[in-house]
């Protein structure tokens, strides 16, 4: 899991516009920062480049190195962007239409009657069929016909095809039908990629699964390329320490896990931060937080309750359902790129963004389309100079783009346009913000807020005053979290089996099954070479309502009664009732954790003085107020602060306005509190 005889541990998190890297000395708990501008067209490069960077800055030799952390978007860009490997699909005769006909349902927010159905990741003209039959109860009702297989593989080698996935009738009650396909297409089809659905999703529901087996397949021979040339390029700079990539889950694994398993990395890098903030509050002493991350693009929002993030097997990558275990999130297209414009005298914001080029006007790269981002600078929240006066803004273009595209087509001043901007996004992510608090039983007054990524801090407190939230937490390095996330997060892995038939629960079944799972998570541990000290392991049953078509995971109690228990208190929470009907037990999995080693925690020194450098105009809701600037890095702990006041640091600005009092904590985390009288 590491280089025993170092405690250098360094996390590499690769966005679109930049790449941020966090080094740490686990055993002084001393961090060390960089930020390195992000290479689409091969991020090793930007990768190495990062880790220079933090290197130089520690004074410390690669070879020194006991653990590199990694979080990608490869196999999520390869999904979006539809850019994978050309994928054929092997399944049992009979079942070569489950992709096409998918389910009944369509996109929450499509019209009913002008929905297209999105073309499949692999059409029925690349798909297979060979004859077998597994039975639901795991069974063989028909034998494999290995000469089909054979013939399979010929069919797929005329194909030209560059991965393949293989999904059987009923494999994750057996199997063994699924293993031998494989072994076959190996050795009929050497270098292919092959990818089977029990090494990736053993769980019920056909089309899910075979969907999820082959966006597997697809990802997987540019995942492996990718990791291979990560690796390349450590050996090259002598370093020896093993390399482990983010998850969805929250937690890290191997490379060898991860090349698999590609699908796993699909929404790592917004995992990685929920782990961090996690981390961060949990030094402050909370325990119930609303994340929100707010980069150039998108928002991504995520509740957790007691200290513990909540998984969810209902995820999607654009428009595919990937049911892997992974945080549970909601994202929006709200960030400081999104584009204001107004169309019909109505102004609308966001989803398009301006990316990072050209950007918002302010950037001074180009762009003639206002931005969330030029609001904030013509109301003076941002300012002249980021980047730790490495980038100056075009205040004047970013006055110029709002004046004329939103300010004059609706008769407002640009002060006003900008207050506007502003509310709209704000409500956007409200509404997403309520998505995972309400509409889940919990009340969002009762958690502290703790916005993060580049443009979180300037929304923090907007967003809880909107939703009543009196307690903000801005992390020490919000910008750069992700890459934080990454040095708390754990070896986690989940192992799940359907159960042959739905029903009522039968402990001593549940037992033997739980039992096999735990095995398969101990070799799975070995292959990590966690100590055994350090070893979790969490029993998991997803239960439902006899008719329902969805499960709830439940931490196992036990017994059938206190299980049962649990699940009719969870559904109460999250739906507001219960049902007189059957419960039945679907699914059990085991969560298997390796703990990582933790530094000790960051403890500031000592000081009350709250010095401004500078003094600006901004404009707040009672008029324009001049606002000092205060170099967050000149902050010790227990100094305390009233808005207005702005703080600023290389990742971020943190607006911090009238009726808001701030204290710096000593892990350096700044504890933000509403004392606005009346507040609802």
């Amino acid at each position: 899991m590491s280089s025993p005889e170092s405690s250098l541990a360094i996390a590499v998190d690769i966005g679109g516009t930049f790449t941020d890297v966090s080094l740490i000395d686990r055993a002084s708990g001393k961090v060390w920062r960089a930020k390195t501008p992000s290479v689409p067209t091969d991020p090793s490069e930007a990768f190495l480049a990062g880790i220079r960077l933090a290197l130089a800055e520690a004074g410390a030799d690669a070879s020194g190195l006991g653990q590199v952390l990694h979080g990608t978007t490869v196999a999520t860009n390869m999904i979006l962007e539809g850019k994978g490997a050309r994928t054929a699909l092997v399944t049992t005769r009979g079942f070569r239409h489950v992709l096409d006909i998918g389910r009944q349902d369509i996109p929450r927010k499509a019209n009913l009657y002008t929905w297209t159905k999105p073309p499949r990741p692999v059409r029925a003209s690349r798909i297979v069929e060979v004859n077998e039959r597994i039975g639901a109860g795991g069974t063989v009702v028909e034998p494999l016909d290995e000469a089909t297989v054979r013939e399979a593989a010929a069919a797929l080698r005329d194909m030209d095809v560059e991965a393949v996935g293989v999904c059987l009738l009923h494999a994750f009650a057996n199997p063994a039908h699924e293993r031998r396909t494989a072994e076959i297409l190996r050795e009929e089809l050497p270098g292919m990629a092959v990818t089977i659905s029990t090494d990736v999703l053993p769980v019920v529901r056909e089309y899910e699964r075979s969907l999820t087996t082959v966006l597997n397949a697809s990802v997987m021979p540019g995942v492996t390329t990718y990791v291979g040339r990560i690796e390349q390029r450590l050996a090259d700079e002598n370093v020896s320490a093993p390399l482990l990539l983010m998850q969805s889950n929250g937690g890290v694994a191997g490379a060898a896990a991860i090349r698999q398993a590609p699908a796993l990395t699909a929404l790592s890098g917004p995992a990685a931060g929920v782990v961090g903030a996690r981390a961060i509050a949990a030094a402050c002493g909370i325990r119930d937080i609303i994340t929100v991350d707010i980069g150039g693009t998108s928002a991504d929002i995520c509740l957790i309750k007691d200290g513990k993030i909540g998984l969810t097997q209902s995820g999607r990558v654009g428009e595919w359902p990937l049911p892997l275990p992974m945080v549970d999130m909601v994202t929006i297209g709200a960030g400081g790129g999104s584009i204001a414009a107004v169309t019909d005298e109505t102004l609308t914001v966001g989803p398009r963004s301006a990316g990072a080029r050209p950007g918002p006007a302010a950037y001074g790269h180009g762009g003639r389309e206002a931005t969330v981002t030029d609001a904030h600078v013509v109301l003076g929240h941002l300012p002249a100079k980021l980047l730790g006066g490495r980038m100056t803004l075009d205040v004047r273009a970013a006055h110029a783009v709002i004046r004329d595209t939103v300010a004059a087509p609706l008769g407002l001043s640009p002060e006003d346009a900008a207050r506007g901007v502003l509310a709209i996004v704000d409500n956007h992510m409200v509404g997403a913000v309520r998505v995972v608090s309400v509409e889940r039983g919990h009340d969002p007054r009762k958690f502290t807020l703790v916005p993060f990524g580049g443009a979180g801090p300037l929304h923090g407190t907007a967003l809880a005053e909107l939703l009543g939230i009196t307690s903000v937490m801005i992390p020490p390095a919000p910008g750069i979290l992700c890459a934080d996330g990454l040095l708390a997060a754990d070896l986690k892995a989940e192992f799940s089996r359907t159960l042959p038939c739905a029903g009522a629960i039968d402990v001593a079944e549940a037992e033997t099954i739980f039992i096999q799972l735990e095995e398969q998570a101990r070799a799975w541990l070995d292959v990590e070479g966690v100590a055994p000290d350090d070893r979790r392991a969490s029993r998991v049953a997803l239960l439902r309502y006899h008719g329902q078509g969805g499960e709830i995971a439940i931490g196992w109690a036990g017994t059938r009664e206190a299980t049962e228990d649990a699940f009719q208190a969870e559904h109460q929470a999250l739906y507001g009732f219960t049902l007189g009907a059957a419960i039945e037990l679907v699914t059990l999995r085991i969560e298997a954790v390796g703990l990582t080693a933790q530094q000790p925690p960051i403890r500031l020194s000592v000081s009350s003085a709250v010095t401004p450098y500078d003094h600006v105009g901004v404009h707040f809701d009672g008029g324009k107020i001049s606002t000092p600037l205060v170099d967050r890095a000149s902050l010790g702990a227990g100094a305390s602060f009233a808005g207005p006041l702005i703080l600023t640091q290389l990742d971020t600005t943190t607006l911090v306005p009238p009726g808001w009092s701030g204290t710096v904590h000593e892990t350096g985390a700044i504890l933000l509190t509403h004392h606005q009288e009346g507040l609802q």
